[in-house]
């Protein structure tokens, strides 16, 4: 199909913007419908201009794109894959915990999981409403603590749609070794690939303060996120409780 016509039936690639943007939205498309799978290569860059039946640089383009916006990653010498969790430079990309001594590496990858319940409910409505489903939908509830060095640093409240997320049980939680959004991709199909986050500071309170083992009324800072996969749909609430004593929460704006 040529490009124009195939992107006349995108409504979320207008005709009237740039070709490589129309050839962008056309790749994101192949990739929400999962034709290529995360770590899978794409088709090269002159395969693609022939099927779009464009130039091999607007293709090039619009995989430059891709790759900064963290969907697709290039490999020297080897080709252009869909991205994955499962990558080391991305795999803690929504997670921003950094030490307050501002030495060693961010402490990511030596943070511990303590899971404390799994269970499937009624969304609340308010996490109905975040989610884009019914309120009173089945949702999975998730809360677990995540500890450096024995300690715990963060508390979280973690809401998935029901239907997306059968068969996701505490055990599969906690048997599965790495970050969690690799495991939403691997057995559920899901990549997380746009986060939204409000921040605010609040008070530690009863077994919250309790769970993050520091005294009632201590500040901590509340980082609600919501993650969306291909399309822009939300699929996950996460509300973090983050201990300040000795970590804070790090952001590069550009």
């Amino acid at each position: 199909m040529p490009v124009l016509d195939a992107v006349a039936a995108a409504p979320s690639a207008p005709a009237f913007s740039p070709l490589y943007q129309q050839i962008k939205a056309l790749l994101l498309q192949r990739l929400q419908a999962g034709e290529w799978k995360p770590g899978e290569m794409i088709p090269s860059e002159m395969e693609l201009a022939a099927r779009f039946k464009v130039s091999q640089g607007t293709v090039r383009k619009a995989i430059d794109e891709l790759a900064q916006e963290n969907h697709l990653v290039r490999r020297q010498g080897k080709g252009t894959f869909v991205a994955t969790h499962a990558e080391e430079r991305t795999q803690y990309r929504f997670l921003r915990l950094m030490p307050d001594d501002g030495g060693g590496n961010p402490p990511q990858t030596r943070l511990q999981r303590r899971l404390l319940e799994c269970r499937r409910m009624r969304a609340p409505a308010e996490v109905a409403r975040a989610l884009e489903i019914k309120s009173g939908e089945a949702a999975v509830q998730i809360r677990r603590l995540l500890l450096h060095a024995g300690e715990p640093v963060v508390l979280d409240e973690i809401w998935l749609p029901g239907p997306l997320f059968k068969g996701l049980t505490a055990d599969k939680l906690s048997s599965w070794r790495g970050p969690m959004y690799g495991l939403f991709e691997a057995e559920f199909g899901l990549r997380m690939v746009r986060a939204e986050e409000k921040i605010r500071a609040v008070a530690a309170a009863g077994d919250d303060a309790a769970l993050l083992a520091v005294a009632a009324g201590t500040p901590l800072l509340l980082v609600e996120r919501l993650s969306h996969t291909y399309g822009d749909r939300p699929v996950e609430l996460r509300r973090g409780l983050y201990r300040t004593d000795r970590f804070h929460y790090r952001n590069e704006l550009q």
